[in-house]
């Protein structure tokens, strides 16, 4: 039984979560000749603060990008 563990940032919808996970069943299934039925799928999502990118958190890096594109509009 294939277990996909996803781990992604907070936000997305419901919808487009059951359709990635549609996706990747379809993928998993396919590749491995599986049933679908076989494949699990486990989504754990994580706040601006609880996902690091070299050392900084996402709400970090997002402030840092909002001011760089401030700066270069001269605002």
């Amino acid at each position: 039984m294939p277990i996909i563990e996803m781990h992604m940032m907070e936000g997305r919808s419901p919808e487009l979560k059951c359709s990635v996970a549609a996706a990747v069943t379809e993928a998993v299934a396919r590749t491995l000749s599986c049933s679908p039925e076989t494949v699990r799928i486990l989504i754990t999502e994580h706040g601006g603060q609880e996902f690091f990118v070299a050392g900084q958190t996402m709400a970090q890096r997002a402030e840092r990008q909002r001011a760089a594109a401030a700066q270069e509009q001269g605002l």
